[in-house]
């Protein structure tokens, strides 16, 4: 019996523990992201190798960057703050590092400008890998 009501209380504590956490997973990290203008290569993933057409990619702070682990990957960023356009999350590829970014990401100018207006500069962000 007592082992009974041990695995019940076990599994309440869980599931309020995974109640606690799963929201905030789903917010994603929290950072602030930049633009950056053409010419967007050579990038210190793939040089003068072609971009993704479509022109959502971005540069990655060190520590997003990982020494390279992250080129290639795919993040996917949600405006949070002042001079957001509509909410959306875009999916980038990282193609490059920023050594100096103020936040996670140095975006594309056409990928902030699907999140926000270009004017405002720096955004704040949630981010995850997707």
């Amino acid at each position: 019996m007592a082992s009974s009501k041990g695995f019940a209380a076990l599994v309440i504590a869980s599931a309020l523990l995974l109640a606690l956490v799963v929201p905030s997973m789903a917010q994603g990290i929290s950072s602030r992201a930049t633009f950056y203008t053409p010419p967007y290569q050579p990038s210190a993933c793939f040089g003068f190798n072609p971009l993704p057409a479509d022109f959502l990619f971005a540069a990655a702070s060190p520590a997003v960057y990982n020494n390279g682990a992250a080129c290639g990957t795919f993040f996917c960023v949600r405006c949070t703050g002042n001079g957001c356009r509509n909410g959306d999350t875009i999916r980038v590829q990282i193609v490059d590092l920023c050594p100096g970014c103020p936040g996670a990401f140095d975006l594309s100018q056409e990928a902030f400008a699907r999140i926000a207006d270009p004017a405002v500069g720096v955004i704040s962000v949630n981010y995850n890998a997707c």
